[in-house]
């Protein structure tokens, strides 16, 4: 089963979008990514998804599990 994920993306009008997995819409828009990127880590906690945060050119910089984890850390198992 594909995990859900959601993510936060430049968006070329300027600014940055919050998008879930495989949708052309944004959830909201943030003029600030660390906006974005609170505003998404909120919702990914809320709905246990995984969390992709991307560049200005579009490629990932980071990405968070937030529950459902199939390869937690060794500590967590």
């Amino acid at each position: 089963m594909a995990r859900k994920t959601h993510h936060v993306v430049p968006n070329s009008e300027g600014g940055w979008d919050v998008k879930g997995g495989g949708s052309k819409r944004a959830i909201k828009h943030h003029e600030r990514k660390t906006d974005a990127v609170d505003h998404a880590r909120g919702i990914s906690r809320n709905q246990e998804s995984e969390l992709v945060i991307h560049n200005k050119d579009g490629r990932i910089s980071n990405a968070d599990s937030h529950g459902n984890d199939p390869y937690p850390p060794k500590d967590k198992r």
